[in-house]
């Protein structure tokens, strides 16, 4: 990667921090499940979610949101985590509901982990993109991001854009516009399918496993006809180029009958 890239990476990564100002998890969210595994903790600052073998823990905001801008740092679960699943992602409720996912998927002590994407609009997904971190996420906490306007949805990773999925109802596509959604946030065991297919078990000795949530901030004003500007596409283009390890629109033997229509319009989905 050229030299400018990378002053403008650390540019990013810093700037990401720059004015973070913590929040009362009191005030902002529900403990849903769980019971004593899901903690708010430094009066309202931190919020640590855990899982053993009996069970994991999630939250949810109190609030609803349509259209804006979403930002929690989380720290992933650090050490031997295969098997186990931090989502982070809002949902309305119903068979018919709209969902825009994070989702961290644990990974063998110095593997990488795999940052999972995913749209749902009307109750249907299958809309995936996943990435390896240029960082390890689970030495410090690092911002993870949703834009969501009536134009597209961006997911950024420390202000820097990894994903750009645009409406594309104009050709049939339907987008997630009319239901609001709240934020959910939830630590999981899915060793079932989540580690190499469901290769890697969950080592329970290791349990229990903790991330930790700070810096929740959602920001439903000026952010609704957000989009990319030339230094956002670079970095996009960067991002996909270098880190996209699956992309939903290039796995031709999953749609024999021909790609999805959206992913004949753009490259960024």
């Amino acid at each position: 990667m050229a030299v400018v890239q990378v002053l403008l990476l650390l540019f990013f990564s810093v700037a990401s921090f720059m004015g973070a100002s913590a929040v009362d998890f009191n005030r902002e969210v529900d403990l849903t499940w769980g019971e004593q595994r899901a903690q708010i903790l430094d009066g309202g600052k931190v919020l640590s979610l855990n899982l053993d073998k009996t069970s994991g823990s999630g939250f949810r905001s109190k609030k609803e949101y349509l259209f804006g801008r979403i930002d929690m740092e989380l720290k992933l679960v650090a050490g031997d985590s295969a098997g186990t699943v931090t989502a982070y992602y809002l949902s309305s409720e119903g068979p018919t509901h709209d969902e825009i996912d994070f989702e961290f998927l644990g990974n063998s002590s110095g593997e990488p982990y795999i940052v999972h994407t995913n749209v749902y609009t009307q109750g249907k997904g299958d809309r995936e993109q996943q990435f390896y971190l240029w960082f390890d996420p689970t030495k410090n906490f690092h911002k993870y991001s949703i834009v969501w306007n009536p134009q597209r949805i961006i997911f950024l990773v420390d202000s820097i854009p990894i994903r750009e999925y645009n409406n594309d109802e104009a050709i049939g596509v339907p987008f997630p516009r009319n239901q609001p959604m709240k934020l959910y946030s939830s630590l999981w065991n899915a060793d079932q399918w989540a580690t190499r297919g469901g290769l890697v078990k969950t080592n329970w000795s290791n349990a229990p496993f903790t991330a930790y949530y700070r810096n929740f901030n959602a920001e439903a004003c000026g952010w609704k006809t957000q989009g990319l500007d030339g230094n956002g596409r670079r970095f996009l283009r960067w991002v996909q180029k270098y880190y996209m390890i699956y992309n939903y629109c290039t796995d031709l033997k999953r749609f024999p009958k021909g790609r999805p229509r959206e992913c004949r319009r753009s490259r960024f989905l």
